[in-house]
């Protein structure tokens, strides 16, 4: 059975930094492009960044420079390493697993940055 296990959201003031955690469990996860979504309330869901299986990386450009998505596939584990964080940053984030057309979704953590 295919599971995508978020944590690491919180609360935190504006200018602070959390990582989020993503441990992925029945798959080959190093052959899996990861991401991390987001959904903030009334709003689309949106990429925020993405790894593929090789390594490379994309942003979105709102996180460019502030954002960092890395993974360990020793650990089955993709982070985002989230700096800098601005009240606009507060969502829900989801961790994404993704080969050929098969998509998997975890379940999201509540991240929501207030003074």
């Amino acid at each position: 059975q295919v599971q995508l296990v978020e944590s690491g959201g919180g609360l935190v003031q504006p200018g602070g930094s959390l990582r989020l955690s993503c441990a992925a469990s029945g798959i080959i996860f190093r052959l899996y492009a990861m991401g991390w979504y987001r959904q903030a309330p009334g709003k689309q869901r949106e990429l925020v960044a993405i790894i593929t299986s090789g390594g490379s990386t994309n942003y979105a450009d709102s996180v460019k420079g502030r954002f960092t998505i890395s993974r360990d596939n020793a650990k089955n584990t993709v982070y985002l390493q989230m700096n800098s964080l601005k009240p606009e940053d507060t969502a829900v984030y989801y961790c994404n697993s993704k080969l050929a057309t098969v998509s998997r979704w975890g379940q999201g953590t509540q991240v929501t940055v207030s003074s």
